[in-house]
């Protein structure tokens, strides 16, 4: 994919609706009893990979042309699936979906591409097998596949060592087969999505921050969820790009409809904010818990922050595009405890470094992070995706505000989260 630098971008976008919520919706609606109406639902591979997984075990799940209808069969209703379950790229898939399958009566397989396949999987193996899950790593190096066998689960207190939704919430879908309350505390709250759902779908989820600053959230067994109408806000991971693109592109102004706003996902705007962002918050709504609003962007000059502690989970898939950012802001942007960018689809401490560094930018990689020293103009340069989508499109939208011609290498990898992304970025000049 070719960019080549715009003068100004100005219009209205609505982005897809949120990858976190639409994978729970479906996964949700699939153990519930009855029907789980989906609107806005993220068309993107991961997403679909989801769908792809509950269907093959025995699940009916529809789509029409304004939303997805879940035929759920209740918490034991799962059959066992015909071959491997497979995950493609979706780390959130794979994690998810091992909490569930930890309760069932029957043996599955979980595996994915080659980029999923090499990421770390000890952190769900552990506490899961804790409860009495039984889970191997089928090559013996803590990644998928995974081999996922009946077990009989007990309700436990586990100690995260990282704040990860993903983490929390497949420990907290086990809890909802366990013999007794389940949970799992964190250094800092992650993203609250699945404790706002499950309790939308009926489980007795609760959750709290402790008086040591640590957040705690638990669930109490279940016999049943039940099918839910189910509104997805806009992914305000897919809104950044066009956030940033407005913020640091002269002369421009664009209005992002229907944005989830959730706290324990919205660092991003927080930082925004800190760096002098034009921001403007419009049309303000809520449904199932999770608040949503149109986002007008203006053209700001921004300065440099220092983004630690516990913002970083709530921003961790921003971080690129927060980089790209710091580039053209004034001052020294130091980005620290987020060694989980590493974790990722790509290590995105060396995939952002790499790419920043190939268009001129002056940055230094860290053990947990990045230092950005910014102010200087970006040149066009030739981008390694290296197939992560949320490289692909921070660089895009860098190659926008950059000198000269911007190439990024495996483009197509926008589809994992936003098949529709460049084209959107083209309506705006």
């Amino acid at each position: 994919m070719e960019i080549t630098p715009a003068k100004k971008l100005r219009g209205e976008v609505t982005v897809p609706g949120d990858k976190s919520i639409s994978h729970r919706s479906v996964m949700f609606g699939s153990i519930a009893k009855g029907t789980t109406e989906i609107t806005n639902f993220l068309q993107g591979a991961d997403c679909l990979a989801t769908i792809g997984c509950f269907q093959n075990m025995g699940i009916g799940i529809e789509h029409t042309p304004d939303k997805i209808i879940v035929h759920g069969r209740g918490l034991h209703g799962l059959s066992k699936p015909s071959g491997t379950l497979n995950t493609g790229n979706s780390g959130t898939t794979t994690r998810l979906i091992s909490g569930i399958l930890s309760g069932q009566s029957f043996p599955a397989i979980l595996s994915g591409d080659e980029s999923l396949n090499s990421r770390p999987m000890a952190r769900i193996i552990e506490p899961l097998n804790t409860m009495g899950a039984h889970i191997t790593s089928v090559h013996g190096n803590n990644c998928a596949p995974l081999l996922i066998e009946p077990g009989a689960l007990c309700g436990c207190r586990w100690e995260s060592k990282v704040a990860s939704a993903q983490v929390k919430s497949a420990i907290l879908l086990a809890g909802l087969y366990a013999d007794s309350e389940t949970s799992v505390t964190e250094p800092v709250l992650s993203r609250n999505h699945t404790e706002l759902m499950l309790h939308g779908f009926g489980a007795r989820v609760s959750s709290k921050i402790k008086a040591d600053g640590r957040a705690a959230a638990s669930i109490l067994p279940c016999e049943e969820l039940y099918g839910q109408k189910i509104k997805i806000p806009g992914d305000i991971s897919s809104a950044a790009y066009f956030i940033a693109a407005g913020l640091i592109i002269p002369g421009s102004e664009i209005l992002v409809k229907n944005v989830g706003i959730n706290p324990t996902r919205a660092g991003l705007l927080t930082v925004c904010e800190n760096m002098g962002a034009d921001i403007t918050y419009l049309n303000k709504t809520s449904s199932g818990g999770e608040p949503a609003a149109d986002i007008l962007v203006k053209h700001s000059p921004l300065k440099a922050v220092t983004i630690e502690g516990s913002i970083i989970p709530t921003l961790i898939d921003e971080i690129p595009i927060i980089a790209v950012m710091a580039a053209f802001a004034e001052g020294t942007t130091v980005i620290k405890d987020a060694a989980e960018l590493k974790v990722k689809e790509t290590n995105r401490i060396d995939t952002v470094t790499e790419n920043l560094k190939a268009m001129g930018a002056d940055v230094i990689p860290t053990e947990d992070g990045m230092i950005i020293h910014g102010g200087s103009m970006l040149r066009g340069a030739r981008i390694n995706s290296y197939l992560d989508h949320r490289i692909a499109m921070a660089f895009a939208v860098a190659g926008l505000a950059a000198e000269g011609v911007t190439v990024i290498e495996k483009s197509q990898c926008a589809d994992i989260s936003y098949p529709a992304f460049f084209e959107t970025l083209d309506s705006l000049k």
